[in-house]
């Protein structure tokens, strides 16, 4: 089960996406070690809502249909604040004198991204045995495996956001990598509001 789960996964967790795109952003911006906290909101808040999904939350959350189009619209107004946020950054901004993404930012980046649910639940139908037997168990395992799986990718993104940086070093140059992040994330918003 945990190699297909891990085939499954890997499209979802590699490609970009809000998640994906943020960290990639955050390490260019702040650098690596100064997104570990968001890292470890998004991963925290990750495993929880997972194992909640796992439990039968989401079978609750699907009878409220407007509970996912609330979260559709925050998510993605949350996503354009933060592209806001790499637009109105000053190009010779230091990482030094930049603040950090904060552990806050990483679990509202979660909570507010639908989408996820759905993945997840959907990871659960193909991957939970629907016997029922060692039902705690599967569902701890997928979750973690899950939740491992996405920090490796979102790790991933982070560091290359970050070598990214080091490249575009001059402040005209900085500017240029925070437009192209800050238009990625508007992309990203966009596409969260239409599907």
């Amino acid at each position: 089960m945990i190699p297909a789960l891990l085939v499954f996964l890997f499209p979802l967790a590699y490609s970009p996406g809000p998640g994906n795109l943020f960290f990639a952003a955050a390490g260019a911006r702040f650098g690596a070690r100064a997104t570990i906290a968001a890292s470890a909101g998004y991963h925290i808040a990750t495993w929880l809502v997972t194992l909640a999904i796992g439990f039968g939350g989401f079978a609750a959350l699907s009878r409220m249909p407007a509970v996912f189009d609330i979260l559709k619209v925050l998510g993605a107004l949350y996503v354009m604040w933060i592209a806001w946020r790499f637009l109105q950054a000053p190009p010779d901004d230091s990482r030094a004198s930049a603040t950090s993404a904060r552990f806050t930012d990483g679990v509202v980046l979660l909570l507010f991204n639908p989408k996820a649910y759905v993945i997840i639940a959907l990871m659960f139908t193909q991957f939970l045995s629907a016997s029922g037997q060692n039902a705690w168990e599967q569902v701890l395992l997928i979750t973690t495996i899950f939740t491992l799986n996405n920090l490796l990718a979102f790790t991933i993104w982070t560091l290359a956001g970050a070598r990214l940086a080091r490249v575009f070093n001059s402040p005209e140059q900085s500017r240029i990598l925070n437009m192209i992040f800050a238009f990625a994330l508007f992309a990203v918003a966009v596409w969260m509001l239409v599907t």
